[in-house]
């Protein structure tokens, strides 16, 4: 079989996908499996490529164009990461300068009362399962890089505790979206504020996040069997809603085949990569290898298509998804629920799709 991870990057520098128009977490997320596809294969093209495009970003004094400590979005640290990357490959100076700074914004970001990041400060008191993707992770590689602190290794692992306390349906082991403290969120429910569905990319970024965050954690960390706990537990509970079919993910995973559902690329791809990683890394059994491959092959047979130039394309992924916050052109008011889900676009060669296809068919490739 080809190596899909390797096509579907070159694919992207091939369609000169915009990966530079704004500090979007996204773009970052593309260049992050990119990033993997040149450590598996050496090939010195990748990396320039990542370098240049995070290049248009960041200035000499390590000033990171189109991005503002004082916003607090959890969104805008994701891209420290490849960050990360590019200076341990070149120790530069302003790209060390670029980290700390968006490293700073963890000392401030606004928390909820038991310690979990906001999502944003324009979304108060609001914990997101995407969040634990842009902030917890990239903290965590911070961390390991240049304080080893074990306060912060803590502090880190908590996150994703707490997150999941408030966000977990007990009778399906399924995370919601979002869950408001304050209860005053529209789509929050006034008793649990929680929001009204899962939603398969939430839970993706969830999953992805953990792996991410295990992978840096040290193994004494008092906190890491309560993590690996937590992945297993979630992935039993996502392997049964998959689609029988073709063992990758609905948009409402808990939805199957309820009129208007779909199964959705981006989140296939990165519950599919988490399962990947945590079946390598040991901390998922191998009794769920098997299904790891069926879930690669349903993401080829359901979402990538060749086109006549030779590239390939990534279908079915949802443009975008959230609550509250500005409403949209097609449905109005961000409810959460399940007409709104399955009522924002569905595109192709999004990056937020793309990353975590690239990512999961190296993990594939290595499995």
């Amino acid at each position: 079989m080809k190596k899909y991870s390797q096509w579907m990057a070159d694919s992207v520098i091939q369609r000169k996908t915009d990966l530079t128009s704004y500090w979007a977490y996204e773009f970052g997320l593309t260049l992050d499996g990119i990033a993997e596809v040149w450590r598996q294969t050496g090939e010195q093209k990748y990396f320039d490529y990542i370098k240049s495009c995070m290049d248009t970003f960041i200035g000499e004094d390590g000033s990171i164009r189109g991005y503002d400590v004082k916003e607090y979005n959890i969104d805008h640290l994701n891209n420290g990461k490849i960050l990360l990357t590019i200076y341990k490959e070149t120790h530069e100076e302003k790209y060390r300068k670029a980290l700390e700074l968006l490293r700073s914004q963890i000392e401030h970001h606004p928390r909820t009362k038991e310690g979990v990041f906001w999502h944003k400060e324009i979304y108060p008191e609001q914990i997101w399962l995407d969040g634990l993707y842009m902030g917890a992770t990239f903290y965590a590689k911070y961390v390991s890089e240049f304080s080893r602190s074990m306060e912060e290794y803590d502090d880190i692992a908590r996150q994703f505790i707490i997150a999941r306390k408030h966000t977990l349906d007990e009778q399906t082991g399924l995370l919601y979206h979002a869950y408001d403290d304050a209860r005053q969120q529209p789509w929050a429910n006034k008793l649990t504020g929680l929001s009204k569905h899962f939603w398969a990319r939430s839970i993706g970024w969830y999953c992805m996040a953990l792996v991410d965050t295990l992978a840096e954690l040290p193994a004494d960390n008092k906190y890491k069997p309560e993590l690996i706990k937590i992945l297993n537990e979630t992935m039993e509970a996502l392997i049964k809603v998959a689609s029988p079919k073709s063992h990758v993910w609905y948009q409402v995973p808990d939805c199957g085949e309820r009129p208007g559902n779909y199964v959705e690329a981006s989140g296939s791809s990165m519950i599919a990569y988490a399962l990947f990683k945590g079946v390598r890394m040991g901390w998922l059994p191998e009794s769920m290898r098997e299904f790891a491959k069926l879930s690669y092959h349903g993401l080829i047979d359901e979402f990538i298509t060749e086109t006549p130039m030779g590239t390939i394309c990534l279908n079915k992924i949802c443009f975008v998804a959230g609550l509250g916050g500005k409403p949209t052109k097609a449905y109005g008011e961000r409810d959460g629920s399940f007409a709104y889900y399955i009522s924002e676009p569905i595109v192709t060669n999004e990056p937020k799709g793309l990353g975590p296809f690239i990512l999961a068919a190296a993990e594939y490739e290595r499995l």
